[in-house]
């Protein structure tokens, strides 16, 4: 889907507080690795991941949501009473109902008549959500919206370290619940409006292809406080349809390796990036790495990259940036940003 008329007022991300070494992870589950004679370097060596961030125990999604939601009104001036529809799109909700977004709109005091709501697509809602928000903004049905989400790791992550040291834990459990100790926590928050009454602001949303292979529906099933994934497969079937959505881009937004300025990903692990940034005939160079010190973010993990690409220079003014996302389902998603 295309636009001619979004322009992206406001992204801002907030770091959870709390570095957690890959280390100290490999350390807590060090007796269950050694009575199964698995390597201690899977994270750091394979995954790639040397830290990822924890909130404060007991702080919910939106308490994250809700910082970065705060950070992007006061970066633009908007009024927050304009804002006509808030959508979260976060992997981790504080109950399941009622919705998230329903406490961020609460807790930041947007008006009774803004609209507000959960969408939910694992790691692709937060591209999704622009999408979505995006014919909205182009019909006249809102003046301003905005997209929260935030991830927190620590309940997953702590909760299957505890399931893995229990004396009945097989070598099977721990392959098949891995994925879930490279999680990572943070909060996102993006503001968008018309192009058209904002002259100022050259940061355009042009809109992007979606692919679905469907077939792949049960290769990664989460919970909670649990998730199993079959990571060959999802890398097989990820990269293959990642090439399907490739394609379509190519034909849509005239894509063309060499001319794209910046390769924002979400990263979910060292094996995965490099294998994705191969399989497309990608420069690495232009894909700023995030995992390695932040994990897998979820639906954050693109939307967080482009933010930490601008803070360091890596992208400006009039750079075709281009979002690339592969999510549990398998649904894959690819759009761009002329920033």
């Amino acid at each position: 889907m295309l636009f001619k008329n979004i322009a992206i007022l406001g992204l801002e991300c907030v770091d959870a507080p709390h570095v957690i070494p890959s280390s100290q992870i490999v350390a807590e589950l060090a007796p269950t690795l050694d009575r199964f004679g698995m390597r201690h370097d899977l994270l750091e060596q394979v995954a790639g991941i040397q830290e990822r961030r924890y909130w404060d125990e007991g702080a919910m999604p939106s308490d994250g949501a809700t910082l970065a939601a705060e950070k992007v009104l006061e970066s633009t001036g908007i009024d927050r009473k304009k804002v006509g529809v808030l959508v979260n799109s976060s992997v981790c909700r504080d109950y399941l109902e009622p919705s998230t977004a329903c406490i961020v709109h609460g807790n930041i005091g947007l008006s009774p008549e803004c609209l507000n709501y959960d969408l939910g697509n694992a790691c692709l809602a937060f591209l999704n959500s622009i999408e979505m928000v995006s014919v909205m903004l182009e019909k006249g049905a809102v003046d301003y919206a905005m997209i929260v989400d935030g991830e927190s790791s620590r309940p997953v992550t702590e909760a299957t370290i505890e399931r893995l040291l229990r004396p009945d834990a097989t070598p099977e459990q721990v392959r098949n619940q891995f994925a879930s100790l490279t999680l990572g926590s943070g909060a996102v928050a993006m503001i968008l409006g018309r192009a058209d009454e904002h002259p100022n602001c050259s940061h355009r949303y042009l809109g992007g292809v979606n692919h679905a292979d469907t077939q792949h529906r049960l290769l990664c099933r989460g919970w909670m406080d649990w998730m199993e994934t079959d990571t060959r497969g999802i890398l097989e079937g990820g990269v293959k349809l990642a090439g399907l959505t490739w394609a379509k881009a190519r034909k849509t937004l005239g894509w063309v390796a060499d001319q794209l300025d910046e390769i924002v990903l979400h990263q979910v692990s060292q094996v995965h990036t490099a294998t994705l940034i191969k399989a497309l005939g990608l420069d690495p160079a232009k894909s700023l790495l995030t995992f390695p010190k932040f994990g897998n973010i979820g639906p954050a993990s693109v939307p967080m990259t482009l933010r930490k690409a601008i803070e360091k220079g890596r992208v400006k003014e009039g750079d075709r940036c281009a979002l690339m996302g592969i999510g549990s389902g398998l649904n894959c998603t690819f759009a761009e940003v002329v920033w």
